[in-house]
């Protein structure tokens, strides 16, 4: 077995001499068989060697036996031990968790405060290529997204190092073979027996099968598991290029938005991850219940010929298309405008509840034609002024326009955004003939005489 796993530590440069390694440890086969290779390479590698390890107090004396157990053989092996107890049924209860997982989370929690601690180079983990089988079938059941087919990697970043799998490399059935050789007796937690979890069952009854078939069958998966990570690699550098190219992204209101042309232009592989990169922005933490069908809807929505469409993802995020853009956006956090109507004293300033405001003043001045700006004769207009949301039935007419025109038609037309329409300003007179669509279309009241007075109404925008 060493010759094989020292092949896999210098092909894929997972160790360097003179390191500090840490060693994560559980008493059974798989990590006592690593930490005695790596102390047998520890002289010729000058490597200052750790054990660590948690107990999970999930199988009350036996579980601390192991910690025992481990202890007892580093102090033999001369190797630092550094273990500890943490309450995982407490930490499951508190987060509302499974048991493996809130397992996982207290595990890498420690061993990074101890990465940070030791100043580590390496944690090394007893991972084997069994493992790897396992996991690639696992993700083949439950995932349709490819990205999630790369396996276990042998190498990742970790806290102030990277952690290493040197065993990805050889099977469980050897490294069981080797603690045999060296007379290493491990500790076997019960728990690895219980089909009721997933791994397991794949464990059981259907690795077994597969190695019938191909008893290499951890080699052809582990080189599968390492083209896929390397391809991934680079489609994952590729989406976040154009993420920051295209992507207009706000991490602190969690919203997003880019231009559905300029999205399409790019390869749909491409497409796909940067879609998930923003979900993993925008996300504290991905739903369970988002799936590859949420996935498959925005394609059809972005593909459809709708101007205008929304869909719900889990957790209240919105996802728009709105006149060839696209925009992500939390409905707790930009909820639905409810309507308003106030009255517009003249003079007078009015703040809207966006931010933005409205200021009302009498002048001699004549009519300035801007874009912010209303002016109008007095004896034209029926006051007092009202600004208000659009109602059912809103329609407008001005100078050139054969009868009238519906408010949804004008928004329509002018391409303003559906969650945009119901909060739109709008200033009307007191028979509800409507002056101003407000920074969009303006009225024309029929003239009833020669000017005396103006309503001048200035528009200002709320400052982002």
């Amino acid at each position: 077995m060493k010759q094989e796993v020292t092949a896999f530590i210098n092909r894929h440069h997972l160790l360097e001499k003179n390191a500090t390694v840490l060693v994560g440890v559980s008493g059974g086969p798989d990590s006592m068989a690593l930490l005695h290779l790596l102390h047998s390479m520890r002289e010729e590698w000058n490597l200052k060697l750790i054990a660590v390890m948690v107990d999970h107090q999930l199988r009350g004396e036996e579980s601390q036996a192991d910690l025992d157990y481990v202890r007892d053989i580093c102090a033999k092996w001369d190797i630092v031990f550094v273990g500890t107890s943490i309450d995982v049924p407490a930490y499951k209860r508190q987060h509302q968790m499974g048991t493996q997982l809130a397992a996982r989370e207290v595990r890498y929690q420690f061993f990074a405060e101890q990465m940070e601690y030791f100043q580590a180079d390496y944690l090394a983990l007893g991972h084997h290529g069994d493992d790897q089988v396992e996991t690639m079938l696992m993700s083949f059941v439950r995932t349709a997204d490819s990205s999630g087919f790369s396996g276990i990697p042998s190498k990742r970043r970790f806290a102030s190092g990277a952690i290493i799998r040197p065993l990805l490399s050889v099977t469980k059935t050897i490294t069981e073979a080797y603690c045999e050789k060296y007379g290493i007796i491990p500790r076997i937690d019960p728990s690895n027996h219980e089909t009721v979890y997933t791994r397991n069952y794949f464990r059981k009854h259907v690795i077994p099968l597969l190695k019938e078939k191909n008893q290499k069958i951890h080699t052809t998966v582990q080189y599968l598991s390492e083209s896929l990570q390397s391809d991934e690699d680079f489609l994952q550098t590729e989406a976040n290029k154009v993420l920051e190219d295209i992507v207009d992204l706000d991490i602190e209101n969690k919203t997003a938005s880019l231009k559905i042309n300029q999205y399409k232009s790019h390869p749909l592989a491409l497409q796909r991850r940067v879609f998930h990169l923003i979900l993993k922005y925008l996300y504290d933490e991905l739903p369970k219940d988002l799936s590859y069908v949420h996935e498959a809807h925005l394609f059809t929505l972005i593909g459809s010929e709708k101007s205008n469409a929304r869909m719900d993802f889990p957790s209240q995020l919105k996802v728009e298309k709105s006149y060839g853009n696209l925009s992500f956006y939390f409905l707790h956090q930009h909820p639905l405008h409810s309507p308003f109507h106030e009255v517009l004293s003249i003079p007078g300033e009015l703040e809207l509840p966006d931010g933005s405001s409205i200021k009302a003043s009498l002048t001699d001045v004549a009519y300035r034609e801007e874009k912010h700006i209303y002016c109008c004769d007095v004896e034209q207009v029926a006051l007092p002024l009202h600004i208000r949301t659009r109602k059912p039935g809103d329609r407008m007419r001005w100078k050139g326009l054969n009868g009238s025109k519906k408010l949804k038609d004008i928004f329509i037309d002018e391409k303003i955004p559906l969650r945009e329409r119901n909060k739109w300003p709008i200033m009307v007179d007191n028979n509800n003939e409507i002056l101003w669509l407000i920074g969009i279309k303006k009225g024309q009241p029929a003239t009833q005489g020669k000017p005396t007075e103006y309503i001048q109404i200035e528009y200002k925008e709320a400052i982002m």
